[in-house]
């Protein structure tokens, strides 16, 4: 399969979080037998491109806040890409959630409904609270829907981040499919369920922060860190010899 045909997915890249995307990327590629393509949104080379160009946000949660509604255009406005935020663990196959789909949908995701335990999150960043939280954090767009297609980058950088992250620009509510919450289950949110959710989002913070080392699914990340590293080292030792 040519790396054209092989499913996209974008993810936040915050250069504060790296080892929470290299960790998110590898349970992605593991769990798919590399059958990926996982792309990091990194806001400076989208600022250098000239596709991001609103004023630096220093009240912003991370720095892909909003340049996560350009993903539709950056896989070429075609078919069904998926984004999602860095502090993720996949625990399942990604290519799964691409099964079934509705064309008629401009977007699917996990509708969370839920008022936020914590009130900071991560690294100390103030917890918000607004309409559709959590939604626009693992987005199943389909680039071939009108509503998607109006998603270019004069549109992100002008509008407001509310009208973004509340899908305002969806002009019927009936376009926003609904995936079951193991999807994106938000640890800290909600009871820890018998069995493991396919997709685990630290939304308050996650083990690469000294204060997270004990929250639930901690084992599961550590794990998959490990597994990290102990393939990246393979590699320097292949490139070295």
């Amino acid at each position: 399969m040519r790396d054209a045909q092989l499913p996209k997915i974008f993810v936040g890249y915050d250069s504060r979080e790296d080892i929470a995307w290299q960790v998110c990327r590898h349970s992605l590629l593991r769990h798919a037998d590399n059958a990926l393509n996982v792309i990091p949104l990194r806001q400076p080379a989208l600022r250098e491109l000239g596709l991001y160009t609103r004023s630096l946000d220093t009240g912003a949660s991370t720095e892909f806040s909003l340049t996560r509604f350009l993903t539709p255009y950056l896989a070429g406005l075609h078919g069904w890409v998926l984004f999602c935020d860095c502090d993720f663990l996949f625990t399942v196959d990604v290519r799964n959630v691409f099964e079934g789909l509705d064309a008629s949908k401009a977007l699917y995701c996990v509708q969370h409904e839920y008022t936020p335990a914590q009130q900071v999150k991560m690294d100390g960043k103030q917890q918000a609270v607004y309409p559709r939280k959590n939604w626009s954090s693992f987005m199943l767009f389909n680039c071939d829907h009108p509503d998607v297609r109006s998603l270019t980058p004069a549109v992100v950088n002008s509008v407001s981040p509310a009208f973004l992250h509340r899908f305002e620009w969806i002009k019927n509510e009936s376009a926003i499919g609904a995936l079951d919450l193991d999807w994106n289950f938000l640890e800290g949110e909600y009871s820890k369920p018998q069995k493991t959710p396919r997709v685990i989002h630290f939304t308050n913070g996650g083990p690469w922060f000294d204060e997270w080392q004990n929250c639930d699914y901690a084992d599961l990340w550590l794990h998959e860190r490990a597994l990290y590293l102990e393939a990246n080292a393979e590699r320097d030792v292949r490139v070295a010899a």
